[in-house]
């Protein structure tokens, strides 16, 4: 595959409104929200967000040019603007793998390229690997792949580089609890009371929005630690921490052949805290046949400008397909 930096596009998109969107059933308890825009007659691309439980937001649309691309944005189950808002039940990824089919048949779309980073990287990768025949290309950034060394990098490593944002996290736990931090916070977020899952959430969504970027960024710390922002990560996330995704921890690798015959980019930063970069290279090494980019001054932010800046060439490169 041609290198992205071939493509003379490499930055976002103007902002673009909506031509459509609505809640779609799921079952008798969740709607999920979900919108179109750009060209409702173009290539479909879907986009994946992570978390799980972050949900999406306008930027997100802007990776895509609006007049070649038909552009579908969801939010996960229990994340964003799906309701209900931070439920756990019938919250796996098998469950939302189906959700991203009942989407695609509900919208009437034969097969659209699937885009995610982090969580949604995994999602992308999973929802792949199930119906590959669905998927014209794969557009990845900040690879996880939902093993258990990952997860306790997020809970215990991070602190090897981020001591000061770690310690708040640790510290928000009384020191008796803090040799199961996971159960910790599960115990707190799960709680009812908002007065107890709340604070614990912020504390949880900070920590994550600190590590994200390369260099300090105020504006993302605040973002993640906006309530509903940060009750949706930190409560799905930590319940999909509980049970490693629902995934087998080599779900993904032991099923890379699945993918072969789909057109994938991996972008991935240097310096990604979150997702480390060995994921990444995990992936490419048993995907030989995705273009792999390694963004040399970035973290784990799909906005970090190295990182957005090669998705954007990506889906440019996509266009020929």
């Amino acid at each position: 595959m041609p290198a992205p930096d071939s493509v003379s596009r490499t930055d976002l998109y103007p902002p673009v409104e909506p031509y459509a969107a609505g809640r779609l059933r799921l079952d008798s308890l969740h709607q999920m929200y979900w919108e179109e825009s750009g060209n409702p007659r173009g290539v479909p691309v879907v986009f994946l967000h992570g978390g799980p439980g972050a949900g999406a937001t306008p930027a997100h649309r802007r990776f895509f040019d609006p007049g070649f691309y038909r552009i579908i944005v969801f939010d996960q189950r229990g994340a964003g603007r799906s309701t209900p808002h931070g439920d756990l039940t019938d919250n796996t990824t098998h469950h939302l793998v189906a959700d991203m089919e009942a989407l695609r048949q509900a919208r009437g779309i034969d097969s659209w390229i699937v885009f995610g980073g982090s969580w949604g990287s995994t999602l992308a990768l999973a929802y792949a690997i199930a119906h590959p025949d669905r998927c014209r290309a794969l557009a990845l950034r900040g690879i996880f792949l939902c093993r258990k060394s990952e997860v306790d990098w997020f809970l215990y490593g991070m602190v090897n580089v981020f001591p000061e944002p770690w310690r708040a996290f640790a510290e928000f736990i009384p020191l008796a609890e803090r040799s199961d931090l996971l159960d910790a916070y599960w115990r707190r977020l799960s709680d009812p009371d908002p007065a107890i899952h709340l604070p614990a959430a912020r504390a949880w969504s900070s920590y994550e929005g600190a590590c994200s970027t390369l260099l300090p960024s105020p504006e993302t710390v605040a973002a993640f630690g906006e309530d509903r922002m940060a009750l949706g990560l930190a409560r799905i996330e930590a319940h999909y921490f509980r049970h490693n995704g629902f995934i087998a921890d080599n779900h993904i690798l032991g099923q890379v052949d699945r993918l072969r015959r789909i057109p994938g980019a991996i972008v991935q930063g240097r310096y990604d805290m979150v997702c480390p970069v060995v994921s990444a290279d995990a992936l490419a090494r048993a995907w030989p046949e995705a273009a792999y980019n390694v963004v040399p001054d970035a973290g784990h932010s799909a906005m970090e400008p190295g990182i957005r800046a090669a998705l954007v060439a990506h889906m440019e490169r996509f266009k020929r397909l």
